[in-house]
């Protein structure tokens, strides 16, 4: 009687099978590695927040800054005017943010950074552009806003919390006011303010370096601006350290603000699909994006304040569309702008609560 060999199938994916609980540590790494770069984002914008809630004290703040004390503007119907619009953009595209806080569960808060990241942007955008109205700056040119604010923040006309930045040529960074920024940054959410600085750190490097790749491109892709070979006229390919101290001038200075610009990848579809397929604290993301959000526009509104007085502006707020009366507009007039502005107004609580209640802002 003939047999039948018996013919051994060797699978075409070996992992079929390994056991189940090695299928899933595989997966578990895969979708770790996958999320690396979403993880890293949200380490730097927790590490910004968790670095201006450690150091947002009465030492540090506005009142104590000569830049602010002398901040006055003289002010017309139609500049009063155009500093409302703004002040409203600002507040309505924050109001939309924080609405998505209230409304959105884990799922919703992950596509919702499809519009979220924007929002953050363009909520303090509107406010900064409110106060450089009043310092004479007034334009919608994303560079001449950018080099303004950068001096701005070296000339010490913001809190300490968020005063940091970064200058000096390719290769050649430095970190300003941040001491502890030269540690190695880890992976893990900051948990102490070492952490928090070198994350921060790492961002301002990583931040510069970009728009110095940038303006290279630029620069060469100019027949005007070009650095070139002197041997035969066409633009160098290959750059020493001295022609990146060329274009140093065009970097301006690197603060908070070109960090907050990098939300603008939201713009890009395939890039912010990589966020929202990854395995992050979403809620944490989004809650650190709204205090650096809220904290910044109180202080560009405090400076409103002062160069309109404190009287004007308290009659703004009052004037307020439905959908911003009685929240959080009102909320910082009272606990962040008044307390710097008139120390002991009938309105105004003791300025320790209103640390408590920045803490909640999200």
């Amino acid at each position: 009687m003939k047999t039948t060999e018996e013919t051994r199938i060797i699978p075409l994916n070996p992992q079929v099978d390994a056991p189940a609980d090695e299928l899933q540590q595989k997966l578990a790494d895969e979708n770790w590695r996958k999320s690396i770069p979403a993880q890293v984002f949200l380490n730097y914008f927790f590490a910004i927040n968790y670095h201006i809630q450690e150091n947002d004290d009465v030492l540090g703040g506005l009142q104590n800054l000569p830049f602010f004390r002398s901040h006055t503007a003289e002010l017309n119907d139609a500049d009063v005017a155009a500093l409302t619009k703004l002040l409203h953009t600002s507040w309505s595209t924050e109001y939309a943010l924080r609405a998505t806080a209230e409304l959105g569960d884990e799922n919703f808060l992950r596509n919702a950074l499809h519009w979220t990241f924007p929002q953050a942007y363009h909520a303090i955008l509107s406010g900064l552009q409110a106060f450089l109205y009043t310092t004479g700056v007034r334009s919608n040119n994303g560079q001449l806003i950018r080099r303004e604010v950068g001096r701005l923040v070296v000339k010490n006309a913001y809190p300490r919390p968020v005063s940091f930045y970064a200058a000096g040529a390719y290769g050649d960074f430095s970190i300003h006011r941040l001491p502890l920024a030269g540690y190695k940054a880890g992976l893990h959410i900051a948990s102490k303010e070492i952490d928090a600085q070198a994350q921060i750190g790492q961002m301002l490097r990583t931040t510069r370096k970009m728009k110095a790749q940038w303006t290279r491109q630029q620069v060469q892709a100019n027949p005007n601006t070009a650095i070139r070979s002197q041997k035969t006229g066409r633009p160098l390919d290959k750059w020493t350290a001295a022609h990146w101290q060329q274009i140093t001038w065009r970097l301006g200075y690197t603060t908070i603000f070109d960090l907050l610009g990098r939300l603008r990848i939201s713009e890009s579809t395939r890039e912010i699909e990589r966020y929202v397929e990854a395995d992050i604290d979403f809620r944490l993301f989004h809650s650190s994006l709204l205090n650096i959000v809220s904290y910044l526009n109180g202080i560009h509104e405090t400076y409103v304040a002062k160069a309109l007085g404190l009287e004007r502006y308290r009659e703004l707020v009052a004037e307020l569309p439905v959908h911003l009366q009685s929240g959080f507009v009102q909320e910082r007039l009272r606990t962040r702008v008044e307390p710097v502005l008139a120390p002991t107004p009938p309105t105004a609580p003791a300025i320790a609560a209103e640390g408590q209640q920045f803490r909640m802002a999200a």
